[in-house]
């Protein structure tokens, strides 16, 4: 679910039930000139929370590859994974019997003190709920190109 913070950018929830919650925001680029983009990830739940700073290389495609999930709505065999730049947060894609795809997302402290890990997963109906999620993360990708 697309929302936005105080600054008026989005910032994107994944996982609405389950374990824990996502919360992907502050995108912002460290360099003008350069097309290094970083946004802040964070997980709660009953348990705690985590989170971390994940860099990329203009998001590394992380709206495309979801994108590409939603396409094959109809199933894959296999795992499909994605990573940032710095592997601080990964992705890996199943698809279910019923129409389900599980996201399991994976997210580490960045190097290099590199201490922690965390992994939760989440259930989305394959197709439009896949192509929301898609547009959302777009949406915080490209809310620093301007």
């Amino acid at each position: 679910m697309i929302d936005y913070d105080e600054s008026g950018r989005p910032t994107v929830q994944v996982g609405n039930s389950g374990p824990a919650r996502l919360l992907l925001s502050e995108p912002t680029r460290r360099y003008e000139d350069e097309p290094t983009l970083d946004f802040l990830v964070r997980a709660r739940g009953s348990w705690g929370s985590v989170e971390t700073s994940v860099e990329t290389w203009d998001g590394d495609g992380l709206d495309t590859f979801l994108a590409s999930l939603a396409e094959d709505f109809r199933g894959w065999e296999g795992v499909r994974t994605w990573h940032s730049l710095c592997y601080d947060l990964t992705l890996s894609a199943e698809h279910h019997p019923g129409g389900h795809v599980r996201l399991t997302w994976g997210i580490r402290d960045r190097a290099p003190s590199e201490e922690w890990q965390f992994e939760t997963t989440t259930m989305h109906a394959a197709g439009e709920d896949m192509r929301n999620l898609s547009a959302e993360i777009h949406t915080l990708i490209a809310s620093v190109a301007e």
